[in-house]
């Protein structure tokens, strides 16, 4: 019922949209609050490039701020949001707690709320969901890291019963719980048979990179032989293979996810096994072209493909399926898409790894 009412107020709203786009928090139609800058690069390289050139293709008044980890700092950004006359709140929630607090300010003002990327399990929920299957990310993140433990098995440089370890991502954010469901489904059979062993497992606090670095360091200590890992993305990863070289240890395999640049560049290195391509442009176009037709009154239901559960509530959503990324297909995926750019990517002790026409005055 309450949805209802949120659409028909927002009905009653002007449909008169600025042909002028903005960047900074002032008479906007659509605000978008970005969670930080140092979890994964994505958020700044990829996600808010990719928000601005839609919204302004669309023609809508928007803006675009961080918060930078901080949660006081986004819940102040969705109040200034919703006074500068935002009719649709897209954001991704740092924790459930600040996240149910922003979606509650925001209906109490009539606006619409779209969880972008991260779903906020506490509280009301949004109005609507658009993110990857996080479960599927999980599911190939497992399946990558048995096909690369498969692979280096003959080489005699993992043991007969592999040891592995785990960074999980962030136990405040549902997205990393669903990653975890979706990896521990596929290793659990293996832990469970005896076939692989679970060494290590942390969580690691706000995705912090410097604390997955401790922790990795610390598992190393306390199990010198692990064979292989699970790092929940590619933040994580690097700091998994920064522990390796700064102990002088081996590459081992190892997962991530992003396909950041510096994943990508990892992975062709092969100090890293895997990433899983999340094409970010594809979910930051189905999230803008949502937020547009909630601003223009349009019926957005050819845009929702599924249903997400929060509590007993079944929230509209959108979502999209992901890709796994290794050196085999880096060409045909990241650079294929444009996502990446192998001048990006090629780059100072990286040249080596990458083809030899993508090398610089090569």
């Amino acid at each position: 019922m309450k949805l209802i009412q949120r659409w028909l107020g927002l009905f009653t709203l002007t449909l008169l949209v600025s042909t002028t786009a903005v960047t900074a928090q002032t008479a906007i139609d659509i605000a978008v609050l970005l969670p930080d800058s140092t979890s994964s690069a994505r958020w700044e390289h990829d996600d808010r490039r990719f928000l601005t050139a839609a919204f302004e293709a669309a023609n809508v008044t928007y803006s675009i701020v961080n918060a930078e980890g901080d949660r006081q700092t986004q819940i102040a950004q969705a109040e200034q949001a919703i006074t500068n006359g935002a009719r649709v709140l897209l954001f991704v929630n740092l924790d459930g707690g600040s996240g149910a607090a922003i979606i509650a300010k925001a209906h109490e003002a009539g606006v619409l709320v779209i969880d972008y990327d991260r779903l906020t399990t506490q509280g009301e929920g949004a109005d609507y969901y658009v993110s990857f299957d996080s479960v599927e990310v999980g599911r190939l993140i497992g399946e990558g890291l048995i096909a690369a433990v498969e692979t280096a098995q003959p080489t005699g440089t993992i043991s007969a019963v592999p040891k592995i370890a785990i960074l999980n991502g962030s136990p405040t954010d549902n997205n990393a719980r669903l990653l975890a469901e979706g990896y521990h489904a596929v290793l659990r059979p293996l832990f469970e048979a005896g076939t692989w062993e679970l060494a290590a497992e942390q969580d690691v606090p706000d995705w912090d990179n410097q604390q997955a670095l401790i922790i990795f360091e610390q598992m190393q200590t306390n199990n010198p032989d692990i064979d292989a890992a699970i790092a929940a993305n590619d933040g994580l990863a690097q700091a998994m293979i920064a522990a390796r070289m700064n102990a002088g240890l081996p590459f081992i395999p190892l997962t991530g996810q992003d396909a950041t640049v510096g994943g990508i560049q990892n992975v062709l290195a092969g100090r890293q096994s895997l990433t899983v391509y999340k094409p970010i442009e594809v979910v930051a176009e189905a999230a803008a072209a949502l937020a547009v037709a909630l601003v223009r009154g349009d019926n957005p239901n050819s845009l929702i493909n599924g249903t997400t559960m929060v509590g007993t509530s079944e929230i509209p959503s959108v979502l999209l399926h992901v890709i796994t990324v290794t050196s085999d297909n880096v060409a045909a995926t990241v650079i294929a898409d444009g996502f990446r750019t192998w001048a990006e990517v090629c780059v100072g002790e990286f040249v080596p790894f990458c083809p030899a026409e993508a090398r610089p005055n090569g």
